[in-house]
């Protein structure tokens, strides 16, 4: 995480709406902002090597290394796996690049663990990337309030094959293109190159094209696609919803997060609310995943969830059975 924070007081006086608004309706007390070393694979990296650090493995031991952090990072057009492999030491691997926006963590692992499945020389995964889609944001513009939690960050995820503890089960994933032109950044791309005019115009920035329109028609999916994926991937794994131990859902508001908690029958203890990060995009499950092990709300032999939510749109979960096996 980066060290340096936006406050809840500092995003009201930007925004220009009541602090009380930001605190308990959007549920952003401080978030992380990026300091000038913080780049999007640079906190991967960092990321990374913790968790290869914690897990006490030796990086050559990696098969495969799969970037999971955000499109906008050091370069354009910039392969940032590769690096990543080449700086936590992972020389016999290989790397690619995977973009699903705040799914990508979750594609990750589904695709991660397939691989493994289909191909016996992958034994060990690295999943790791950063994110700081928060440069993006511009708090005056209205539009893009419901982004105002974006956030900055990095993760890691290891998976190994033949593990008998915190076992990856089975995943489930929906994709719905009806909305992929709803939220995007207009210019950059080759249907609106970056000019002088265009930066000036602030198209640099990400805008939410129809709010309306979108905020109808996602009101109408988002919440049930969210709670299907969750109930999906938890079927495909063979338990049933009671069996959730505990879900890492990413941030969003207050509002939004206690309803998923109360319609899968889940108290509060059962999840965290990540009102000090805000968003951290596809980090959120690794992060609230994390924070669960510190604070003891991992039971063995229990199943923790990960859920996400991402632009585009994309609803994910993926199931972990945590502890050893059989216990």
């Amino acid at each position: 995480m980066p060290e340096t924070y936006i406050t809840s007081a500092e995003i009201a006086k930007k925004a220009g709406i009541p602090l009380h608004i930001v605190e308990n309706k959007m549920g952003i007390k401080k978030k992380p902002v990026p300091g000038a070393e913080d780049h999007t694979c640079e906190m991967g990296i960092r990321a990374a090597r913790e968790a290869i650090g914690k897990a006490g493995i030796d990086p050559l031991e990696i098969d495969l290394v799969i970037y999971i952090g955000e499109e906008y990072k050091e370069y354009p057009l910039w392969t940032a796996g590769i690096k990543l492999q080449h700086e936590v030491g992972a020389y016999n691997a290989y790397a690619f690049d995977m973009a699903l926006r705040c799914g990508t963590a979750i594609m990750g692992l589904k695709t991660a663990k397939d691989m493994m499945s289909a191909d016996p020389g992958i034994s060990t995964v690295l999943l790791a990337g950063g994110y700081r889609n928060g440069d993006f944001i511009n708090y005056e513009n209205e539009r893009t309030r419901f982004m105002f939690n974006l956030g900055a960050g990095g993760g890691a995820i290891l998976l190994k094959k033949g593990l008998s503890s915190n076992r990856l089960l089975e995943s489930a994933i929906i994709t719905d293109g009806s909305f992929s032109e709803d939220v995007a950044v207009v210019a950059g791309g080759t249907k609106n190159p970056l000019t002088a005019e265009a930066l000036e115009n602030g198209l640099y920035q990400l805008d939410v094209m129809d709010p309306a329109g979108m905020k109808q028609r996602l009101e109408q999916k988002s919440m049930e696609n969210f709670l299907k994926v969750i109930r999906k991937a938890v079927a495909k794994s063979g338990y049933a919803e009671d069996d959730i131990h505990y879900l890492a859902m990413l941030h969003m508001k207050r509002s939004a997060h206690d309803f998923v908690l109360q319609e899968l029958g889940l108290g509060q203890e059962q999840s965290i609310y990540l009102e000090d990060f805000g968003h951290i995009g596809q980090f959120d499950q690794i992060l609230s995943l994390e924070l669960a092990e510190k604070e003891g709300r991992l039971a063995p032999g229990k199943i923790a969830v990960l859920v996400s939510a991402g632009i585009g749109y994309a609803w994910g979960a993926s199931v972990i059975r945590w502890g050893e096996d059989g216990k």
